[in-house]
């Protein structure tokens, strides 16, 4: 559950996430809840003053250890908890993503995250080819992954007034 801090007036919580992807394979954190284990983008709620790029960059850091770049913008997504499966759990829940590509040079102090969620198990390398067959959302990511690989980016236009 969101605390109060990642919610603005409105109890919508904003989050960045990254697709990071390594020799065709995509990072995933693997979380364990009472409805089961599931496979999220690394990533979570924004803080009051940092950008989404900013969020990206320290949520990564803190779940997995790395430390990423961020790139182009690959799509912002909805998640209303109460339309979904695990409303049982997410009934309150509406978050809005921004998810981006990010380049990692390093990872070998991959695992090594200092402050991870509390649900999180570990973390998994999944083959592209292979993401559907897992349970991660939205359904079709790497189709989203593969369009975004042949020039079909997202727009995020930054910290603008």
């Amino acid at each position: 559950m969101a605390s109060s801090s990642h919610r603005d007036s409105s109890g919508v919580r904003t989050a960045a996430r990254a697709i990071i992807v390594r020799n065709d394979e995509l990072l995933v954190v693997r979380i364990k809840s009472e409805e089961g284990e599931f496979l999220v983008l690394p990533g979570g709620g924004q803080n009051h003053g940092e950008t989404l790029h900013q969020t990206v960059v320290r949520e990564v850091n803190e779940e997995l250890g790395l430390s990423v770049v961020v790139e182009e913008l690959a799509y912002v997504r909805e998640y209303v908890g109460k339309n979904h499966s695990m409303h049982r759990i997410h009934g309150h829940f509406h978050q809005v993503e921004a998810v981006f590509h990010c380049k990692c040079e390093d990872f070998g102090s991959i695992g090594a995250g200092k402050s991870q969620d509390r649900r999180q198990v570990g973390y998994l390398w999944i083959p592209l080819s292979k993401l559907d067959q897992h349970p991660i959302s939205p359904p079709g990511l790497s189709k989203i992954i593969m369009q975004n690989k042949k020039g079909g980016m997202g727009r995020y236009l930054g910290d603008v007034h």
